[in-house]
């Protein structure tokens, strides 16, 4: 039988545990209530979460920076769930559902091989704090 698996958008008040789990994997401790709050509050920001059956395993966070265009605040998958595309799909999401032709994300050394992968153009974007080489990555849809 195939799991059921379907993204939906977050807009309950309180951070259910799992997801705080996810946040913490995108953002400092310090940061997820903050974030959080944003997500509920900016009509320019939307976050959302990748179930598979009805357990989150994955969240992704854009800001969208005018009409068909959006920046990735935050995107996370389990642990135990990471490369299987799952990462990939929330991405083809937001592309698709928003009809965004170009979608951007700032990230460390980390995870560029990620957006490497899933077709974004990578440019240095240097040191922005002491010893963090930090990238700025951008999809343009075709």
């Amino acid at each position: 039988m195939k799991e059921r698996v379907y993204m939906e958008k977050i807009k309950s008040n309180c951070i259910q545990p799992n997801l705080r789990k996810l946040l913490s994997f995108a953002t400092s401790e310090e940061n997820i209530e903050r974030e959080y709050e944003l997500y509920m509050e900016s009509p320019v920001r939307a976050l959302y979460g990748y179930y598979l059956e009805d357990e989150i395993v994955g969240c992704i966070g854009v800001e969208f920076l005018g009409h068909e265009c959006c920046e990735i605040k935050h995107i996370a998958v389990a642990p135990n769930y990471r490369e299987k595309g799952m990462g990939r799909e929330m991405i083809d999401f937001i592309k698709d559902k928003y009809s965004l032709s170009v979608i951007s994300a700032e990230t460390d050394k980390d995870a560029v091989n990620f957006y490497k992968n899933c077709g974004f153009k990578i440019k240095s974007l240097g040191e922005k704090h002491p010893g963090v080489e930090r990238f700025e990555c951008t999809l343009k849809n075709k």
